[in-house]
Order: structure tokens, then sequence, then C-alpha cells
């Protein structure tokens, strides 16, 4: 069994994805807690859901483009089960993974989107950086960017880790209603960054505090 937040369907926001309609499995809880957090209500609410209900609801949604998110979804163990029995149906399975837990046994059929936190979050100390050794070639990386000297940190570990050349993406991603994006590309294009820039497309389209979508 695994604790569910909700599962919905709606326009991928983020990621080499984005603009594509995807279904979302949201799952309950996470280890860290940060400052710009916009999924707060997942920390505790929801219920428990067998692996088997999950696909029967994600079949009903009827998007071959499946995102199992949180909270922080390897916080349970049976995440990699179900990441596993939606591709033995299937299924395109990007998983969003804090970068605190080891995603070593991650099925290698599946897309990782790694978020690497930065300094802003509050949480960049619990990062696992040896993360970064088992990223393949088809996963990806996205920094939160709140202010400038959080642009400074994502270019410096980027640019160390070489990971415009590791991953298939490097996003850099403004924290919504802090930094304002114009500033965000700005900085790219001065220092002509191999990385794409991206906002939350969900927030735009609805309300930002709008759920299920």
């Amino acid at each position: 069994m695994l604790k569910v937040n909700e599962i919905f369907k709606s326009i991928q926001g983020e990621g080499s994805f984005a603009g594509k309609q995807c279904s979302f499995v949201r799952l309950t809880g996470c280890n860290l807690r940060c400052s710009y957090c916009d999924t707060k209500y997942a920390y505790k609410k929801g219920g428990n859901l067998s692996i088997e209900e999950i696909i029967r609801k994600a079949k009903t949604l009827q998007s071959n483009l499946v995102e199992i998110t949180g909270g922080e979804p390897l916080l349970q163990k049976e995440t990699f089960e179900l990441i596993d029995t939606l591709i033995k149906q299937k299924y395109i399975v990007l998983i969003e993974t804090n970068g605190a837990i080891s995603i070593k046994n991650i099925n290698q059929h599946a897309i990782i989107i790694l978020d690497l936190k930065c300094p802003g979050s509050k949480m960049s100390a619990n990062t696992l950086w040896e993360n970064i050794e088992y990223l393949r070639k088809k996963d990806e990386v996205k920094f939160v960017i709140g202010d400038r000297k959080d642009y400074d940190w994502a270019k410096d570990i980027a640019e160390k880790h070489n990971l415009a050349q590791r991953v298939n993406h490097v996003h850099f991603s403004p924290v919504y209603g802090k930094l304002v994006p114009k500033e965000l590309a700005k900085w790219i294009c001065h220092d002509n960054l191999d990385v794409r820039m991206q906002i939350q497309l969900h927030k735009y389209i609805w309300n930002p505090n709008t759920r299920g979508v």
C-alpha cells in the first residue's frame, strides 16, 4: 500500500515534457521543508491505495505519461514497485525527487527529475551528492532559483559536475512570486549557459494556489 495525496490529470508544467497532458500521482510525506514549498498539503494528508488501485485510476485518466511526485515519493519503498509496474504496462514514467534519497535502484526505463536544492531553499545541506553518479543520459536535473546567490550556486554545481553533458536537460526555474523570470533569463543569456529556463506553466494557466492541476 502507498499513502497517496492525490491523483489527477493536467498539463505538465515543467521539464522536457512541459505542455503535454500528464497524469500525476502525488504521494504523501516529505523529508524536507523547503522555504518556497508549494505543496505543503502533501506533508501529511492522504489515503492508502494499493498499486493495483493506483494503476486502475491512472488508466481512467487516459494519458500514457505519468509523473510520480510528492512530497518526496522515494520515502515510500513501495514507490519502486509502482514505477516498475507502470513501466511494464508501457507508461512513460517520470519520477521527481528532491535529491536527499538515493536514486540508485530506480528502474532504468524511468526518467528521473532530480531537484537539486539551492541554498535559498534552506535544504541544500541535505543533498545526497552521490546521486549525480547514478544519473543517466535520459534524466533531467532541476534547480529552483530564488535569487542571484542561488543562481551562482546552481551555475557552479552544473559546471562542476558537467551536468549539461551528463543528462538530457538541466532546468533553471525561478521561484514563483519571488524571482522575476526575465531576471533569470537575463543572467542565463549573459553567461551563455547550456541550460533550459522554465517557468511553472500550471501556475500561469490556473490560479497558482489551485490544486489538482
